[in-house]
């Protein structure tokens, strides 16, 4: 699950000066707030894979679509940590139940123990025809 990467602490106050992104951020928002937000995203490859499948099946039409409308679940769930962790356990318990896991446990242990690839595939970009 990628959700190693947001900052839950995000609901303690402000985030310190110095964190990456944050001065860029601040100076932005102002403007963000009238305009939007442009911006490049990366997506590893089994979240690219999703969101493309979900592309083709007709449920967004874009990434740009896409992004709008996680973000904006995502920003109304936030204030709601009783689903939050709802979600999370039912996530866990789903994947606890599955009687086939998608990589198997010995694989996991092969992959960890390997070298780190030199280098990642070129990932594949979208062009807006916006």
């Amino acid at each position: 699950m990628e959700r190693a990467l947001i900052n839950d602490s995000r609901h303690q106050g402000e985030a310190p000066a110095h964190a990456p992104g944050v001065a860029q951020a601040r100076a932005l928002q102002q403007q963000a707030g009238r305009g939007g937000l442009i911006f490049e995203a990366y997506l590893p490859p089994v979240l690219a894979s999703w969101l493309l499948g979900e592309i083709a099946r007709g449920v967004f039409d874009d990434p740009n679509t896409a992004i709008s409308i996680v973000l904006a679940e995502y920003r109304e769930l936030e204030p709601h940590a009783d689903l939050r962790r709802e979600l999370l356990q039912r996530t866990i318990q789903a994947a606890l139940a599955d009687p086939q896991p998608p990589i198997a446990a010995s694989d996991v242990a092969k992959q960890l123990q390997a070298p780190a690839p030199e280098r990642q595939p070129e990932p594949a970009v979208w062009q807006s025809t916006r």
